[in-house]
């Protein structure tokens, strides 16, 4: 099942299931949905012609990254691998959907970077599980895409502002629920910025994988139904250009993962 989040013309918010390129809306929030499993009720599904806009699938409650996580995206930016997973954090408030626009102020950043990634849905309640337990606690997975400052992340020694802005975490279109993604690693990521591909890779290249991940991040925090982790992006950024490049007003960045679908946002800066 792929869950989405729609907008109405009243501005009301309701979850919605995208199915064989049409809309169907569904009762509730995708919140209430994951907590429940899955669970939807039939009777309220019913297909919409149009008049709705796709926004992001949830606004996560926490959004926990990992950095380094693929060899050659270290080894492009000049860093070993972490010895243990490198964690980090992002903020709801820079949750955009797919189509909206990610923006910053020129004065603030020059050197805005792409990160394509998979993303992590959390469906359980769980704290200090075990690798073996990890996959039950999986909902389902996302398209992210890692928006990051490399001036501000080198300036300031720490993520904070370079990683959380607003509109710095792109999800979407869809949540796809686990049934439908067999190996979360055996998934190709692919990154264009205005149509021209910067990043191909597999899933299959993480150092640390999903069990893992989830397992440890357990360790630490509570996870929650709807939190999601994003688990690193492979190499193809364009800091590891050279010259590197960075994303400039008017681009067009899109990050595909089948069976995921297409995550399309366009950049503005602003004065």
């Amino acid at each position: 099942m792929k869950l989405c989040t729609i907008r109405r013309p009243d501005g009301s918010l309701h979850a919605a299931e995208y199915s064989d390129g049409s809309v169907y809306m569904l009762g509730g929030q995708v919140i209430d949905i994951i907590r429940k499993g899955g669970e939807i009720d039939l009777s309220q599904r019913y297909r919409i012609q149009q008049g709705v806009t796709l926004i992001a699938p949830l606004i996560p409650g926490k959004i926990l990254c990992v950095g380094r996580n693929y060899a050659e995206h270290a080894r492009e930016l000049g860093n070993d691998l972490p010895e243990k997973p490198l964690i980090f954090s992002k903020f709801p408030s820079s949750v955009i959907g797919s189509g909206e626009v990610i923006r910053w102020r020129g004065a603030l950043t020059q050197k805005v970077d792409w990160e394509g990634e998979l993303g992590v849905v959390i469906g359980q309640r769980v704290k200090d599980i075990s690798e073996d337990e990890a996959m039950d606690a999986v909902f389902g997975y996302v398209i992210a895409n890692d928006v990051s400052a490399r001036d501000l992340q080198d300036g300031d020694k720490q993520w904070a502002r370079a990683k959380g802005m607003d509109t710095f975490c792109p999800l979407g279109p869809y949540i796809v629920t686990k049934d439908e993604v067999p190996d979360p690693h055996a998934l190709t990521i692919e990154t264009r910025v205005n149509g021209e591909r910067v990043q191909h890779g597999s899933t299959a290249d993480m150092f640390f994988r999903v069990p893992f991940l989830v397992a440890y991040l357990s360790q630490a925090f509570t996870l929650e139904p709807g939190d999601v982790i994003l688990t690193g992006t492979p190499a193809g950024v364009g800091k590891g250009m050279t010259p590197p490049r960075f994303l400039q007003d008017g681009d067009e960045v899109s990050v595909t993962i089948e069976p995921l679908g297409t995550l399309v946002n366009r950049c503005q800066v602003i004065d």
